[in-house]
């Protein structure tokens, strides 16, 4: 199988085989974990065939033998490894959905694979013995290569923060282009996030945090899919930091031994801190947890197309309530310091319980509005606390 090539290893320390049957064995163990890591980047539908397929690299070094596994849609790229016994070293790719539930099925222990005449593979494992109809490796496309220069350390624990608290605001409209990503600002100081719909905004910034590298202020718009990928890869890490670089077209991101790649979204984001309310002074506090059961309970009864709440604060009380001619009525009352005008204020329902999800239902929650026509915001209630998160939602006439 002449002109296989393998990217990305150096030439000094890696021996491939050209035009050899591939042949290798690996962990049952090490290799689902890879294949579960990167599988949700592969196209079920698509109409370029070889994008369905993982390519599967395999060199042996001074260092012992790797297998190599690569899964893109064009847009985005992961790039992941696993040691593994190398009888000949190669390349092939293999049916990706095929692979990864098979390899869930088969029980713990070796797997041997080797690549056979006209891109079959053959896949064994104890008793089991499977062949796959792979395609030509010559045919997948080039994956980007992460810049060796301008990487900029960030800490995983950080860096899922700012996602669990701002994905969930990202426009899912494709006319929207540029609200389709978040924005992730970086100082020499301060990092920070900020995504928007248009009708919600969600801003998180851990200040005091050095990051080497930076200088100035460095403003990166990462699409929705990346950063879902992003989320999940930090959740199977054990690294402490994310290395982060780009160029012209591409982000990186290499967690441990993984790297995403994905391609920028361009455009100019909305100006956020335009919107940020300045002058909302009534408010009131009150227990995340008992908010979110409240809101939860009468939103049984919204609109089912709006999901839109009455929120109503008066003396001493911020009140909950919804109707609809369907499902009928509901009224929930949340005792709490209150002593400015009467306010009542309408706010989309789900759009309230995914802020407070995102803090995990604990602590206080302020609630801050100016009146009935602007927007309103929600915060956590504690000076001390370790990131500045602020919630702009846009009211709801009901």
């Amino acid at each position: 199988m002449p002109g296989l090539e393998i990217e990305n290893e150096p030439v000094a320390t890696t021996t491939v085989t050209q035009g050899a049957a591939m042949e290798i064995t690996v962990t049952r163990q090490d290799l689902l974990k890879e294949l579960t890591a990167i599988q949700s980047v592969v196209e079920r539908k698509t109409t370029i065939p070889i994008l369905s397929n993982f390519l599967v690299e395999v060199t042996d070094g001074a260092e012992g033998g790797k297998l190599n596994i690569t899964a893109t849609d064009l847009d985005q790229a992961i790039r992941t490894s696993a040691n593994a016994k190398v009888k000949k070293a190669g390349s092939c790719t293999i049916p990706a959905r095929k692979l990864y539930d098979y390899v869930k099925l088969l029980p713990d222990g070796e797997i041997s694979i080797k690549l056979l005449d006209n891109h079959w593979v053959q896949i064994r494992s104890g008793r089991s013995n499977t062949r796959m109809v792979g395609l030509g490796r010559a045919n997948y496309p080039q994956v980007p290569e992460l810049p060796s220069v301008s990487s900029v350390k960030i800490p995983v624990a950080i860096l899922k923060t700012l996602i669990a608290r701002t994905i969930f605001s990202i426009s899912n409209e494709e006319s929207r282009y540029t609200l389709n990503g978040a924005l992730l600002i970086l100082k020499a100081e301060s990092i920070a996030m900020v995504a928007t719909d248009g009708h919600r905004l969600s801003f998180v910034e851990k200040s005091e945090q050095p990051l080497d590298g930076i200088s100035g202020e460095k403003r990166i718009l990462i699409p929705r899919k990346a950063l879902a990928e992003l989320q999940s890869l930090l959740n199977s890490t054990e690294a402490e930091h994310v290395e982060f670089a780009d160029d012209d077209l591409w982000l990186f991101f290499r967690i441990g031994h993984r790297t995403l790649s994905s391609r920028k979204l361009t455009g100019q984001f909305p100006n956020y801190e335009a919107v940020m309310p300045r002058d909302n002074t009534r408010f009131v506090v009150v227990r995340a947890a008992e908010l979110s059961a409240a809101i939860g309970r009468v939103a049984q009864f919204a609109d089912e197309r709006s999901g839109a709440v009455r929120i109503k604060m008066e003396q001493n009380e911020l009140k909950i309530t919804a109707q609809s001619n369907e499902s009928g009525e509901s009224e929930d009352s949340i005792e709490t310091p209150y002593t400015s005008d009467p306010l009542v204020v309408g706010f989309n329902s789900s759009y309230m319980l995914d802020f407070l999800k995102a803090l995990g239902n604990e602590g206080e929650v302020r609630l801050e509005f100016k009146d009935s026509q602007s927007a309103g915001q929600m915060r956590p209630e504690d000076p001390e606390a370790e990131y500045k998160y602020r919630y702009v939602l846009m009211p709801m006439r009901i």
